[in-house]
């Protein structure tokens, strides 16, 4: 493919592209396209049959004419954001409407494209929504009947309680935390539970963008500014003017643009590339990292000055393994979910299998459940979901294993050490003979060791095959 489009992955032969458009020849070109990288793609002349298409709920993304008979692409977009908000809809547009679809994006479409629509361009996009639509059905949050979090335990409720308090204002928050906790959710939430949830939410992965190109990505930049530059672009900072900016990955922001970005939060302005006007914009801007920011600032590798502006309101989302007891919920609700993705018709987990997940430490968090969740329910043979359905990875990382209270100067340290190894032991070969049915050969294989080393430590810890 020459570099331009995503790889060809399962995450893109399973996302489905609506293709709406009254003009049969682009219709039948940008089709073809998204089937050449990868894509499933339905289309449509009308917005009456997309809607009715997008009704059966098995479309990924929407790209749609502005201009159509009848139902047009503005009215299919707030179908979408009313019923499905989930699913990206990107605007096409003549070059002299530009500021229609700059207003549809406002209004909550993704991006858009002029016509002429070029196969670089289309490729880009749609793979950066294909993305953005992944990251939004991943994570704890659920956005069927609006944005909310789940779990009880302590540490969530003190995430939901700061939420609640600071979501309407225009106070600028960062939010730290694992990868795979969920932060780029808490700011969609962040801004759902606002009065700017009319408005677009723009996010920006600092990480994911070139350096060389962020500038433009932010603030926009007008034709010539650059080679390439045929036409003038709005960057996100733009088209979320009486919404909310998103900056995820903020630790990765090069050097040279945090005092950019700093001007812009200070003044509410900024330049486009290659611009001599100022476009001045009302922002409520919400950032993320996983990266000590204040240990970032000693070693001078972030400003202080920015560091405090976007130190307004933190927010500390906890790893998984702090919050354990809202494991069962988080389970039941993506049990729910991928029932209805993958239409099958798990009933629950079991009480044994719900134990050991809950006692993993998973290291991956939330983004590491949803995967196993979603790979249990693939292979699903019957209504329940059972510990023998764990995959054998799982018991080779091993669920964590509590030391327990440690009784200083009551045990030397090797005997301690002996008890534990000796737990930790039990606990494994109990798995690989329960996996196996008993067959001692078979659990020897799993386990790694030879049949008769196995014996020699089942011996040893008292067990029989049949325990």
């Amino acid at each position: 493919m020459n570099g331009i489009g995503p790889a060809m992955d399962d995450q893109v032969k399973d996302f489905r592209v609506l293709v709406v458009d009254d003009e049969a020849n682009l219709l039948k070109v940008m089709a073809a396209q998204l089937r050449k990288l990868g894509y499933e793609v339905l289309a449509e002349t009308t917005g009456e049959s997309a809607v009715k298409r997008l009704a059966d709920g098995n479309v990924h993304c929407v790209i749609t004419d502005l201009r159509l008979p009848g139902m047009d692409g503005m009215a299919i977009l707030k179908w979408v954001r009313m019923n499905q908000p989930h699913v990206p809809v990107i605007i096409i547009t003549a070059y002299g409407t530009v500021e229609n679809a700059v207003d549809a994006i406002k209004h909550g479409a993704y991006d858009y494209l002029t016509k002429p629509v070029r196969r670089d361009e289309l490729a880009k996009i749609v793979d950066k929504a294909r993305r953005s639509f992944y990251q939004r059905m991943r994570g704890y949050l659920s956005e069927g009947d609006g944005v909310q979090i789940i779990g009880q335990s302590a540490a969530i409720k003190k995430v939901i309680k700061i939420v609640n308090r600071v979501a309407d204002n225009p106070s600028t928050v960062l939010i730290s935390g694992e990868s795979g906790t969920g932060k780029e959710l808490v700011a969609r939430l962040l801004h759902e539970r606002s009065s700017r949830r009319t408005n677009h939410f723009a996010a920006i992965n600092c990480a994911a963008i070139p350096p060389e190109l962020l500038e433009s990505e932010m603030f926009g930049y007008e034709a010539g500014a650059f080679t390439g530059a045929t036409k003038s672009k709005p960057g996100r900072m733009e088209l979320a003017d009486k919404g909310t900016l998103f900056l995820d990955e903020i630790g990765e922001l090069p050097m040279h643009m945090q005092p950019k970005l700093l001007r812009a939060l200070q003044e509410g302005a900024f330049m486009r590339v290659g611009g001599l006007k100022t476009i001045q914009v009302d922002v409520r801007l919400v950032a993320a990292t996983n990266q000590d920011l204040r240990q970032m600032v000693q070693e001078g590798k972030f400003r202080e000055d920015l560091f405090y502006r976007l130190n307004v309101v933190p927010i500390h989302i906890p790893p998984l393994r702090e919050r354990k007891e809202d494991i069962p919920l988080l389970v039941r609700h993506m049990v729910e979910k991928f029932n209805r993705r993958l239409h099958k018709h798990v009933r629950e987990v079991s009480p044994a299998a719900l134990n050991a997940l809950s006692r993993y430490n998973w290291p991956g968090n939330i983004r590491e459940l949803e995967n196993l969740v979603e790979r249990l329910l693939l292979f699903a043979d019957s209504d329940v979901v059972d510990l023998d359905d764990l995959p054998d990875d799982f018991f080779q990382n091993g669920p964590d294993e509590p030391v327990g209270p440690i009784a200083l100067g009551q045990l030397p340290l090797r005997d301690a050490v002996r008890g534990v190894t000796e737990r930790i032991e039990r606990k494994y070969i109990l798995a690989a003979l329960r996996r196996t049915n008993n067959n001692v050969t078979r659990a020897a294989q799993l386990l790694m060791i030879s049949r008769k080393t196995l014996q020699n430590k089942m011996k040893e810890l008292g067990l029989r095959g049949d325990e």
